[in-house]
């Protein structure tokens, strides 16, 4: 990121002109810029952070390969995402063949309404009725119970809940990316969202009457 004035990338136009030039630069600037935000969503469809590597590493050798062939019909993210994405629903394949990726359609029991986010508000920004994180140690128990939850969830409520709430992609990137209908992505977010805001409300309730 810090060949570019403010670790921005430049406009796409130029991105894919460099890449297929062969810039190693505009590369490394790419692998910086996207790579931890790729290995998070990958993580949404396979076991093993090790399994989330290699769908990353397999990625970038297939935008490598295929940069010839963008035609600019999206934006270079998007169509890189789309092959990371496509790489690890196949990947999450292999991985357990005893359901097909279709069994995640209907993404299992509807999770109760009884908490319910704000407009355009994300999990990762509790109201005031959180408990405030106070000290490294209790943001590291957020973020570890945060990712304890996401974990829980069917993968496809999981993938959209990263790419929304820790990504901040936009729905209707989201849509593009994964081929849903903007309904689809509502309702996948609306349940994720519903799910995690949940769990660590039980969770927080349970430490509180543990303190009293």
């Amino acid at each position: 990121m810090g060949a570019f004035a403010g670790g921005r990338l430049p406009p796409d136009d130029v991105v894919v002109t460099a890449l297929r030039a062969g810039d190693e630069t505009m590369f490394a600037a790419l692998l910086d810029t996207w790579s931890r935000g790729m290995l998070r969503v990958a993580r949404s469809y396979v076991s093993t952070d090790p399994s989330a590597e290699e769908v990353v590493q397999d990625t970038w050798l297939a935008v490598i390969d295929g940069i010839d062939g963008f035609e600019g019909r999206s934006s270079i993210k998007t169509w890189v995402y789309r092959i990371l994405v496509n790489t690890a629903k196949k990947r999450g394949m292999r991985e357990s063949r005893t359901l097909p990726w279709s069994a995640f359609e209907a993404d299992g029991v509807p999770f109760p309404d009884g908490v319910s986010f704000p407009d355009g508000g994300r999990w990762g920004e509790p109201g005031a009725a959180w408990p405030s994180p106070e000290g490294e140690a209790l943001a590291a128990e957020v973020r570890a119970l945060t990712a304890e939850a996401l974990g829980r969830l069917p993968p496809r409520q999981r993938v959209v809940i990263t790419m929304r709430d820790v990504e901040g992609y936009s729905s209707d990137e989201v849509c593009e990316i994964l081929e849903i209908s903007a309904a689809n992505q509502r309702v996948l977010l609306h349940r994720a969202r519903t799910a995690v805001r949940g769990w660590l409300a039980d969770y927080y309730g349970s430490v509180k009457q543990a303190e009293q």
